[in-house]
């Protein structure tokens, strides 16, 4: 129910950026706000690559907005933004037209295929749980096509998956399906015994998770390698058709998958002028996350980049942490403003990064790099922090159920293809 005085909050975008911001402005009663997602429920990107590969159902890092919300004060609008008027202050939706007082962007960001078009239209990404299912459905039906093939070259190029990217979705998916041949695969399907095919990942970069510290860049590597991956580093891909990976060094590899784990771009939308995006298409903020040259009009998470942090003079890193601090930032700087008081500059308070290389490595920096784990005790921190991270207790829970079963098992029971 609407009160009289209340300000018109439109939050785009229902993730990490967009659910932290909601969770705290609501508890002041200045807004009216509503969230607007294309998608009816909220979902945990990190844990993607988990439900791709069969060990992850999709309702464990999922939950409906509109159950999240119930009795709470934040209305859900299911639509897709298409563009604003930023005088008129109204959001056009696919559906319809919203005005509002105050609009932020935390529309996320989408895959970048970098132009190659081949590339777009062939491989698998790995961005939306609608990804991770087709990833899913895709990576089983050609194990079942493989099963049945006569032809061993055939066999074993069905069975060879090229991974793009090494950051840490591309290096947790290679380490799951390593993981998968050596544990899983070979059980399911004893016909592919002996068949061949390798698992790769390219990266064009020096080093795997390069913004992590050099102990990370050497140690992923090994296990990968240890796990039966093949890396190439300094190296991109420049096509994949007809079932060949051609890579920059001129190799072409014979390979039915090809994972684009490669990179990402914001998401745009008509009335953000192009000299209001900076690099990755990111919207210009100030320092309180206001899109520069428009009023009450604001972006947050991967949708933003801003250069007035000290210590990132080129923009935060597009990790979920930025997204989550700079929602709960922004959420505090509404409150502030509907009470008269002064706003707070982002500062990102940098909590470490983590990534996991198969069933029981992982690696951790902490505090700028000065602390360094792997082991067991990253792999603790890693699933603490995952665990926690998931929005509800249901998720957590179911999430922890089917981890532990995983881990005793070397198993998991999710390997059902489920057409649309």
């Amino acid at each position: 129910m609407e009160n009289k005085g209340q300000k018109k909050l439109l939050i785009v975008g229902g993730g990490f950026a967009g659910m932290n911001l909601a969770r705290e402005v609501m508890k002041s009663e200045a807004y009216q706000i509503t969230l607007i997602d294309k998608n009816n429920y909220n979902y945990f990107p990190p844990l993607l690559y988990q439900v791709a590969t069969s060990f992850l159902d999709p309702s464990s890092i999922s939950y409906p907005f509109r159950k999240l919300f119930r009795n709470e004060e934040v209305r859900f609008r299911m639509g897709e933004l298409i563009r604003i008027d930023p005088v008129q202050q109204i959001a056009y939706l696919n559906d319809a037209e919203l005005p509002y007082d105050e609009l932020v962007f935390a529309t996320g960001a989408r895959t970048n295929y970098f132009g190659n078009e081949n590339v777009k239209k062939y491989a698998l990404p790995m961005k939306t749980i609608d990804d991770a299912l087709l990833m899913r459905n895709s990576l089983l039906k050609t194990l079942e096509q493989a099963s049945t093939c006569t032809d061993p070259e055939e066999r074993r190029k069905l069975l060879t998956i090229v991974v793009a990217g090494g950051g840490p979705t591309g290096v947790e998916v290679s380490g799951m399906l390593a993981e998968m041949k050596k544990n899983i695969i070979l059980k399911d399907y004893p016909e592919i015994k002996n068949s061949g095919g390798e698992i790769y990942i390219v990266d064009g970069g020096s080093s795997l998770l390069a913004p992590m510290s050099e102990k990370t860049h050497e140690e992923t590597k090994d296990v990968l390698i240890k796990l039966g991956v093949r890396v190439k580093l300094n190296t991109r891909v420049t096509n994949f058709e007809h079932g060949i990976v051609t890579l920059t060094t001129g190799e072409m590899i014979e390979a039915k998958t090809l994972i684009w784990a490669a990179g990402i771009t914001a998401n745009s939308f008509d009335g953000i002028a192009p000299e209001m995006r900076g690099a990755g298409q990111r919207m210009i903020t100030d320092e309180h996350n206001k899109v520069n040259g428009l009023n009450h009009v604001y972006a947050i998470g991967d949708s933003a980049i801003m250069t007035t942090d000290p210590a990132y003079p080129r923009g935060h890193p597009q990790l979920a942490q930025v997204a989550i601090q700079q929602g709960r930032n922004l959420a505090r700087n509404f409150i502030a403003m509907a009470n008269n008081k002064t706003l707070k500059p982002f500062i990102y308070f940098d909590k470490g990064d983590m990534a996991i290389v198969g069933r029981h490595n992982a690696v951790v920096d902490m505090f700028k790099h000065k602390v360094h784990l792997k082991g067991f005790a990253a792999l603790f921190i890693w699933l603490f922090i995952h665990l926690i991270s998931l929005v509800t207790y249901t998720n957590k829970l179911r999430t922890l159920y089917n981890w532990t079963i995983a881990y005793i098992s070397r198993d998991q029971s999710l390997r059902m293809i489920f057409r649309s």
